[in-house]
This record gives structure tokens, C-alpha cells and sequence, in this order.
């Protein structure tokens, strides 16, 4: 069974928050990273979109090693 180390604690809470982020931005049009940074998206906003696509990209390779940790 995989281990989740503190990277992969750190993507996953990142990953969703960015689904809930996409949820709201989807249900009521209401983008919770400019609302609390500011629109439009100022460096630090544009820091966190780009932590969330790493954090998603981390997750890949996540589900990538778990899946090889079940087949060995």
C-alpha cells in the first residue's frame, strides 16, 4: 500500500481546494482566489493557480504509484 508522504498530503488538500474553487466558479460564477486576492489575478493569485496545476500534476504521478505499489 502506497504511503502519502507530506508532499502528497500538501497536493491533495491544493487539488481540492481548486475543485472547490472550480465548483463555485461553475455553480454561482464566483471565484474564491480573486475574491480574496483581487481581480484581476495579481502575483500572489497567479502563485496559487500555478501551486494547484503542480499539485495536480503531483496527484497524477500519485495515482500512478499507487497504482505499481498494488500490482507489486
Amino acid at each position: 500500500m502506497y504511503k502519502f508522504n507530506l508532499m502528497d498530503k500538501i497536493s491533495s488538500i491544493l487539488v481540492i481546494l481548486g475543485a472547490i474553487n472550480w465548483g463555485l466558479l461553475g455553480l454561482f460564477n464566483f471565484n474564491i482566489i480573486a475574491a480574496i486576492f483581487g481581480e484581476p489575478a495579481p502575483m500572489i493569485a497567479r502563485i496559487i493557480y500555478i501551486l494547484l496545476g503542480i499539485a495536480g500534476l503531483n496527484m497524477i504521478l500519485i495515482l500512478i504509484k499507487m497504482k505499481s505499489s498494488i500490482k507489486a
